[in-house]
């Protein structure tokens, strides 16, 4: 099944409105390459002045609250996230997860909130070194799914990203076969869940994904693009795995 391929960076907290000058060239290579969606997810507070400069890159956000509103000192709901003019936002990410002490409950609260708002979810899933070497990353990565996505896809607002947590950030990279294996299994729990519009959604790699790798791995089968961590803090570093992704 013919999917287009999404390239979605994090900036994580990292940037300021000199970052932004990185969009225009970002956004020069994502209108050449065509059929692939390119995204941008820098700290909430550069998401209204990034929309402005977007030319064509989709701006997300890095996190949302699963509740509309009220006293969470410190959070952004959905339609905050909406209103500021992004279109996408990350959820669950392991770094969310380990810092923040976020339960799949919580993930899917964000998701099932995102979509209400009309927003892509990204949910981030991924094993830990320990967990792989015990031989339980599929088990691992399977309960989150059963726990994290909500029971609607959205209508196809719903993404996989798929991110061993040891890769993230640390220069590792899994394999084309261990990723193969992941979304071979990501897939069939998808498609076994939501019948054939499972076949539709998007899963996307991280972990470490860089000019070097991603040609790798966007040939693996069910790769249909990365969530890009610190490669995509600039166009020099970013712009290649675009183009890696548009062949």
């Amino acid at each position: 099944m013919l999917r287009r391929k999404l390239i979605a960076g994090n900036w994580k907290m990292n940037g300021s409105r000199a970052q932004l000058a990185e969009l225009a060239a970002i956004a020069a290579a994502a209108r050449a390459a065509a059929g692939i969606d390119v995204a941008i997810c820098p700290p909430f507070t550069l998401i209204p002045l990034a929309v402005p400069r977007a030319g064509g890159i989709t701006i997300g956000a890095q996190d949302c609250h699963q509740e509309e509103k009220g006293a969470f000192t410190g959070n952004v709901s959905a339609a905050m996230v909406e209103e500021a003019g992004a279109r996408l936002v990350i959820v669950g990410h392991s770094e969310r997860r380990q810092y923040q002490g976020e339960t799949d409950a919580i993930v899917r609260g964000k998701a099932e909130a995102a979509l209400r708002h009309g927003l892509t979810a990204i949910v981030c899933v991924g094993e830990s070194e320990a967990e792989r070497e015990a031989g339980r990353a599929v088990a691992v990565v399977t309960s989150q799914l059963k726990g994290s996505l909500p029971t609607d896809n959205g209508e196809g607002a719903l993404v996989v990203a798929y991110e061993p947590i040891w890769a993230i950030g640390t220069g590792k990279n899994a394999t084309p076969a261990d990723v193969a294996e992941m979304h071979a299994a990501i897939r069939a729990y998808l498609v076994e869940n939501f019948g054939e519009p499972g076949g539709r959604i998007r899963i996307l790699y991280g972990g470490s994904v860089n000019a070097g790798n991603a040609a790798a791995l966007f040939a693996v089968e069910d790769v249909d693009g990365a969530l890009v961590g610190g490669a995509s803090l600039t166009a020099k570093d970013f712009v290649p795995i675009i183009e890696a992704a548009a062949g």
